[in-house]
Parts: structure tokens; C-alpha cells; sequence
């Protein structure tokens, strides 16, 4: 008898677990949102601050050798061992299994201010994301979580940070889980990630944190000559992306080589940067201006994207901090406009696909770029964005902005033999 009644109290046994661990992640993933959501948005609220007050001065941009300097110092020797404020290093804690310490928090809060305020070209979405994917790992800390928990609290961060930065809840949500290995999802944290990405955004627009979405209004006829001509661009976005990624390893190989102290690495940096500032300003900062005219409609400079793309780099490599998710959009945005004036369409439709696009090549996430895509633009483009973001996905081969992404899944057979025994591993690491 007493087997049988084992027999018929397992699966009850099972369905109270499982009842129980998706009550404890809803909790926890609406903890970690709601923790995303205000500390995003004090976050953007002090950065737009910094933003309106240097640019008070017409040469603000002058100080950003003296601003990367001080950010390269407070990061080399002010608490070194807090060295996650960059989305790359939260995946390589990630990856190491390491608890991010908290420290980073102010590191992740401060530093980026310092650097966009002044002129340096780098994203708000990474600060965001950082800050709140420290806070997940100190609550696991602070709960004497275990390791895989604390993995989940990290990502449920990305998602909240991410999604409340930009407000796309779902997309924010994906691009947390995607953006860890490049061609796997774990499924078991689709549904912290979610709620995380939802719950983030919806207290940051409570708080007063506006969105701009820019519904597209162009709808071709479909035809052969489109459709070609939309392939088309999802290689041109593919070849965009790897040359931002060529782009920031040269620099990354050119700053190793020089022998020379590092916070004099970001004086000069940033005196390169600032240089641009005496013949535009667009290419400084955030450059949400220069998005916005884009996917509205209007024409813009070809040779912005590259531009954009090197003073990016210049400005992580060197010294500065901040994201990078935003000046992929500047350059997918520029990039697409020029494709557009090139072949005679609409610049608003190919801006917005080249946006979503080349953040799908760069930073290896087809799904939440398509997703962001629908978010921000509308349904109406949702087909040809999808089409564009997996083609330059494929295109971009297996590099990436964010070095520490792990490669699990080969995008197609000339990469074959690569990833022996990856996936296992990185599947044992979420195992229950």
C-alpha cells in the first residue's frame, strides 16, 4: 500500500511545486520590475538634467576630455573591484557565475552621466539595465539565493531596465533573455522576464517617464521588385552591423597597444570626440534627434553613420561609459536613410527597419529587434522588419558588440564544429 499511495501523491506533490515556483517568480519578477522601473526612472530624469544644464554652455563638449578622465579614475580606483557598469560586463558575470557587486550600482548610475552630459557618444539603455541587474543579484544575495536563482534575478533586470528605458515591454523583456547566447532561449525565464519587462515599464510611465513611438504610415503594395529591394537592405544592414563590430574591435586593438596610463587613454578619447563637437553637434550625446528626423521622414547626411560609429567607439573603448544599444539605433536609423534616398523610397519605412535591423546584427537578438520593431513602429511594418532583422542577423556571422555572448547555435553551416558541448553546458547552468 504504501508505494501506491507515493504513486498517487506525486503528481499533487509535482503540481504544488509548480504552483509554488511560479507564484515565487511572479513575486519576484514584479519586485525586480518595480525596482527596474524607479531606478530607470530616476535615472533618466537626472541624466536629462545634466543633459539641459551643460548644454547651457554652447562649448559643453570641451569639458568631455576632463569628464572621461575623471570616469576612467573613479572606475580604475574608486572601488575597482565594482566593475559592472557596461552591459558586456553583466553578461560576463553572467557567464562566470559571479555575483555583480553592489557597488556597481553608483558606478552604473554616475559614470554614464558624467559621459553623455558632456558630449560623450555612448546610450542611456545600458546604465539602466546595469543598475537594475545589479539590484536583482544583491536581492539574491541579500535572500542567500543559489546561483541559478540569482542568474533569473539578473535577467529579470536586463528585461525591467531595458523596457522601461525605452518603453517596450516585450521587446525590453526579450532582448534580456536573447542578448545572453546567441541562438538559445531558455524558456524557464520567459515568464519572470515578461512580467519584469512589463512591470518596469508601467512604473516608469507612472512615474512620468514619456516614450516616443513613431507609427509607420507607409504601406507599399507587395511585389517582386519590394521584396527584393527589402532583402536587399537587410544585407546592407547585415554589412552596417559588421562593420560596427570591425569598427569597435580595431579601436579595442589600437587603445591595447598604447602603453599609457589609462585615465590619459580617456583625456585623449574624449579630446577626439570633442573635436567633432566644433563641426556638429549631432554627433554627440544621444543623438535623438538625429532618430527622430529620420524615422519622421526626413533626409540626413550620408556619411553620418559611419561617423557615429567610430565616435561610439572611440568613446567606450577609450574610457567613457554608457550603453551602446542607442548609437545603434542613430546608426541603424542614418544607415537605412540612406538607403532609402539611394533606391528612391521611403525614408521613414527603411529608417525604422534599419533601426531594428542593425541591432539585430550587432548585438545578435532577431526576435526582440523584431518585437522592438512592432513596438515602436506599428503592425504595418512588423513583416518587413522581421525579414530584415533575421537577414542581418545571419549576415553578422558570429561577432558581436558585446564580446562575452557565448555562441550555443550556429546561424548556418559554414559554422558548423564551432559549438561542441556549449549548449550542454550553458543548459546545465539553468538546470533546476
Amino acid at each position: 500500500m504504501e508505494p501506491e499511495n507515493t504513486k498517487l501523491k506525486a503528481p499533487d506533490e509535482e503540481e504544488s511545486h509548480m504552483i509554488y515556483d511560479m507564484a515565487k517568480w511572479l513575486l519576484l519578477a514584479i519586485v525586480i520590475g518595480t525596482v527596474a522601473g524607479g531606478l530607470s526612472s530616476v535615472f533618466l530624469v537626472c541624466l536629462e538634467k545634466s543633459i539641459l544644464w551643460a548644454g547651457k554652455h554652447p562649448y559643453y563638449f570641451l569639458f568631455l576630455p576632463v569628464a572621461m578622465f575623471l570616469t576612467a579614475v573613479i572606475d580604475r580606483y574608486v572601488v575597482p573591484s565594482a566593475d559592472v557598469h557596461t552591459t558586456d560586463k553583466v553578461i560576463e558575470y553572467l557567464h562566470r557565475a559571479k555575483d555583480i557587486p553592489p557597488f556597481s550600482i553608483l558606478k552604473a548610475f554616475f559614470l554614464p552621466i558624467l559621459t553623455i552630459a558632456f558630449g560623450g557618444s555612448a546610450g542611456k539603455e545600458a546604465p539602466a539595465a546595469d543598475i537594475s541587474a545589479a539590484a536583482g543579484s544583491l536581492i539574491g544575495r541579500l535572500f542567500r539565493m543559489n546561483i541559478e536563482d540569482k542568474r533569473k534575478l539578473i535577467i529579470c533586470g536586463i528585461s525591467g531596465g531595458f523596457s522601461a528605458i525605452f518603453g517596450t515591454p516585450i521587446g525590453g523583456a526579450l532582448f534580456g533573455i536573447e542578448v545572453l547566447y546567441v541562438g538559445s532561449l531558455f524558456y524557464d525565464i520567459l515568464l519572470p522576464a515578461f512580467v519584469s519587462g512589463i512591470v518596469g515599464y508601467q512604473v516608469s510611465a507612472a512615474l512620468g517617464m514619456k516614450y516616443s513611438y513613431f507609427p509607420i504610415n507607409f504601406v507599399p503594395v507587395f511585389s517582386r521588385s519590394f521584396f527584393l529591394e527589402v532583402i536587399f537592405a537587410g544585407i546592407f544592414f547585415g554589412l552596417c552591423s559588421r562593420l560596427f563590430i570591425r569598427t569597435k574591435e580595431l579601436v579595442s586593438e589600437y587603445n591595447a597597444k598604447l602603453k599609457i596610463w589609462e585615465p590619459l587613454k580617456a583625456l585623449c578619447g574624449g579630446a577626439l570626440v570633442a573635436t567633432v563637437g566644433f563641426f556638429s553637434l549631432d554627433y554627440l550625446g544621444l543623438g535623438l534627434e538625429t532618430i527622430q528626423k529620420c524615422v519622421q521622414g526626413g533626409n540626413v547626411s550620408w556619411y553620418m553613420f559611419p561617423i557615429k560609429m567610430l565616435l561610439t567607439c572611440v568613446t567606450l573603448v577609450t574610457g567613457g561609459s554608457g550603453g551602446i544599444v542607442t548609437p545603434i539605433f542613430f546608426v541603424g536609423a542614418t544607415s537605412g536613410n540612406l538607403f532609402a534616398q539611394v533606391f528612391g523610397l521611403d525614408p521613414a519605412t527603411f529608417s525604422a527597419i534599419g533601426m531594428v535591423s542593425v541591432l539585430a546584427g550587432t548585438t545578435n537578438v532577431p526576435i526582440a529587434a523584431s518585437v522592438i520593431a512592432v513596438e515602436l513602429f506599428g503592425g504595418k511594418v512588423a513583416s518587413y522588419a522581421a525579414l530584415t532583422c533575421i537577414i542581418s542577423y545571419v549576415v553578422t556571422g558570429r561577432k558581436s558588440v558585446y564580446p562575452s555572448q557565448e555562441l550555443t547555435e550556429k546561424k548556418h553551416s559554414s559554422m558548423a564544429g564551432e559549438m561542441k558541448g556549449s549548449f550542454r553546458k550553458i543548459s546545465s547552468l539553468f538546470a533546476d
